[in-house]
């Protein structure tokens, strides 16, 4: 059975980066090294790998990407410490009051 992977890097600059990938290790290498000139995490090396997540079926992790994606630094974060508990919070839009 082949396991894909989501994962969350912290850049130099403070950002995260998220992404998919089927080997963890080789993609991580890549972020590290700069293999890639085009990739966001080049010019914001170094990089840590700051939280993953295994999956057996692409299309959930491809899902789960984009999902965190669109998170907020605070959900991102929340994640990456493993305070699960505070996700569905930071989930709500906040409106401003009139």
């Amino acid at each position: 059975m082949k396991t894909y992977y989501v994962y969350i890097l912290k850049c130099s600059d403070k950002s995260y980066y998220t992404g998919f990938t089927s080997n963890i290790t080789k993609r991580y290498e890549d972020h590290k090294m700069g293999r890639f000139v085009e990739s966001y995490t080049y010019k914001r090396r170094p990089v840590h790998l700051a939280f993953y997540s295994e999956f057996t079926e692409a299309t959930i992790a491809i899902q789960t990407e984009k999902q965190i994606k669109k998170w907020s630094r605070a959900k991102k974060e929340a994640l990456i410490n493993g305070e699960f508990e505070k996700l569905p919070n930071l989930a709500r839009k906040k409106f401003k009051k009139k």
